[in-house]
């Protein structure tokens, strides 16, 4: 009795973080964030699933014919959850990456599942075990991956991974033997399976909270600071100026990065002020998560950012920074070109004309001058294939920088 209370105490826990779960996704669906709300709804009641038929609470006309229904609930639901997690991971934004996954998906299925009708019941649960498990293990090594490169969310969906393997494993134990399973592994299987919605909560929460402030930027003028998050141009140029002042007593050199863009007012005129906010929200967002730690960045002027190393003497690392930040804010970006406010909200594909300039020069030399040269260097970066631009110290000319196989 005191195991049955246990095990219902935990899996309830279980239930009702999958109702939290749902209940958070149908509000998001009514702040009119649609995408969020179904792939929150969609990973709970997945998982819900899964636990379900894990349970044996499927119906079934007897035990073998129940785990042959375990086993293709589970290979199903596994997948089909690995491929909502490429998805938060922002991983098949492409078209073609995108159709290329889903048909892997159905063929990955389809011989699973057929897979698991060749052989007993008990082993088809095994294999859909191991397929769940095999999932798992594949999306926690591209979430680390992209946490690597500096995608903080990664490191919340690689969390969750851990949680969904100690779920799987869990799980296949009271599926295989549902009598001789003692209360403790259903105590773990439950804790893993919230500690799994939570970390997905979590996600999608810091997806949603990123299009609230979104949507209130929207509105905004392009010379409002939050826009961006960053910096005011007076504080860039005062940022500037430290940073000379620090180190004008040593030898070592400052390096400047400026980028650039040369079609924000054209974006405006276009489609007005709402599409320009969201531009520059977007590249700003891009540019912080482009960018190494040990750089200060800020708005400069109107159409440009400034980043300043406080790392200088690598340079062929600052060259792959120059290189990897046109690459990524030059990507292509769905844009509003309405107010968030009106009715018949319309959308327009567009992409950056980035130039990137990046300037090492000494401490002793005057600040607000180097600002400008940089800056003058990025917009000449427009003209180049690179996108990039830098100074030749033999000839004090502005030439580009190419871009290498390695660095695309």
């Amino acid at each position: 009795m005191v195991q049955l209370d246990a095990i219902s105490f935990f899996w309830g826990g279980f239930f009702a973080a999958v109702a939290l779960l749902v209940v958070g996704g149908l509000a998001v669906f009514a702040q009119s964030h649609h995408r969020v709300a179904l792939q929150s709804v969609v990973t709970a009641l997945l998982t819900a699933l899964f636990v379900v038929s894990y349970l044996g609470w499927l119906p079934g006309s007897g035990w073998f014919e129940e785990l042959r229904l375990v086993s293709v609930t589970g290979i199903v639901t596994a997948i089909l959850l690995g491929v909502l997690l490429l998805l938060d991971l922002g991983l098949l934004r492409e078209r073609a990456n995108r159709a290329v996954v889903l048909r892997g998906t159905a063929l990955v299925i389809a011989a699973a599942v057929s897979l698991s009708w060749l052989v007993s019941p008990r082993q088809a649960v095994t294999i859909a075990s191991l397929v769940a498990a095999g999932v798992a293990l594949v999306s926690l090594v591209l979430s680390i991956r992209s946490a690597r490169r500096g995608d903080g969310i990664a490191w919340v969906a690689a969390s969750s991974l851990v949680f969904a393997l100690t779920l799987v494993g869990g799980a296949t134990s009271i599926a295989l033997d549902r009598g001789g399973v003692r209360w403790p592994v259903h105590a773990i299987s439950a804790v893993a399976g919230i500690g799994f919605l939570t970390a997905v909560g979590a996600m999608l929460w810091l997806r949603y909270s990123f299009l609230i402030e979104m949507r209130e930027v929207l509105a905004q003028g392009p010379r409002y600071d939050p826009v961006t998050r960053m910096r005011s141009s007076q504080a860039v140029a005062q940022m500037a100026v430290q940073a000379f002042t620090r180190h004008r007593e040593s030898d070592r050199p400052i390096v400047l990065i400026a980028v650039s863009i040369g079609n924000l007012y054209a974006l405006e005129n276009l489609h007005g002020r709402a599409a320009l906010n969201h531009a520059l929200f977007v590249c700003a967002s891009r540019l912080r998560r482009c960018a190494p730690a040990d750089m200060d960045m800020g708005r400069l002027a109107d159409d440009a950012f400034l980043l300043v190393s406080r790392n200088a003497r690598d340079a062929e690392r600052l060259m792959q920074v120059g290189r990897r930040l046109a690459k990524q804010l030059a990507r292509p970006v769905t844009l509003h070109t309405s107010c968030a406010d009106e009715s018949g909200d319309e959308r327009t594909e567009w992409a950056a004309q980035v130039g990137v300039g990046l300037l090492a020069t000494t401490a002793r030399s005057q600040p607000s001058a180097m600002v400008a040269k940089v800056r003058d260097m990025s917009r000449t970066a427009w003209s180049f294939g690179s996108r990039v631009a830098w100074l030749d110290q033999a000839c004090d000319t502005i030439a580009e920088l190419p871009a290498l196989d390695s660095a695309r």
